[in-house]
């Protein structure tokens, strides 16, 4: 019998959108890479596709209380609202200090940093290093030096990356990109688009990230793993 070879492997896209302040988005991330951890086998071929919460966020960001009390409509509803968020990550063992977060990021950035990553098979670090450094750490993600600090210590190169950022690299192409989500009907995240054929929302359990991945490989796979 043959041995198989790259060639005759076949992939299944799963474009991730996602928003790397949004905490349902971390959480739904560590519940499928648990999933991943599980069959590791799997043909996925990850895309992390951008979705800006807050599309109209000024540059700098805003203060996070300012922010977190408008949205939720004061004070009161907002610690009520992010108290069941830390929950739900607490029980999915993440150690996230929402404490820590002094301002909610522009976001554009960020996404553009995660969109570059790929070309070097970083997408998936600079993504959990982003959650990671937000959540935990309580880092402005929307600062750029705290972006080239996150990429360099991936090992993405800063310099190209200054000048990309500087050249306003990427731009249109991410705001067509997210404008054509919205007009599929994404209106939150995380949403998961797998094979270009059906798509799942919100954190998704581990259990059902398995049931999925049984059934792809049942079916053989799916060789449609290019953009949306």
């Amino acid at each position: 019998m043959r041995e198989a070879s790259l060639m005759d492997v076949k992939h299944t896209s799963l474009d991730i959108l996602s928003d790397p302040i949004c905490p349902w988005c971390y959480i739904g991330k560590v519940k499928l890479d648990r999933a991943l951890a599980q069959r590791p086998d799997h043909n996925l071929e990850i895309f992390w596709r951008p979705f800006q919460l807050n599309p109209d966020m000024p540059r700098e960001g805003m203060d996070r209380r300012t922010y977190l009390e408008t949205k939720f409509g004061g004070p009161e509803q907002a610690r009520t609202v992010y108290g069941r968020i830390r929950d739900a990550a607490f029980a999915a063992g993440l150690s996230v200090d929402f404490d820590r977060i002094t301002r909610t990021p522009n976001t554009f950035d960020a996404h553009r940093l995660i969109r570059w990553a790929r070309s070097g098979g970083h997408q998936q670090a600079v993504v959990d290093a982003l959650f990671v450094r937000y959540f935990e750490q309580g880092g402005d993600i929307g600062d750029r030096a705290v972006l080239f600090e996150i990429a360099g210590g991936i090992g993405m190169d800063t310099d190209l990356l200054a000048r990309l950022y500087d050249e306003d690299a990427d731009r249109e192409m991410l705001t067509r990109e997210e404008n054509l989500a919205r007009q599929m009907g994404i209106s939150g995240v995380p949403a998961f688009i797998v094979g270009e054929k059906f798509a799942l929302s919100g954190a998704q359990e581990t259990g059902a990230w398995l049931e999925v991945l049984d059934r792809l490989e049942e079916a053989g796979g799916d060789n449609d793993g290019g953009p949306l």
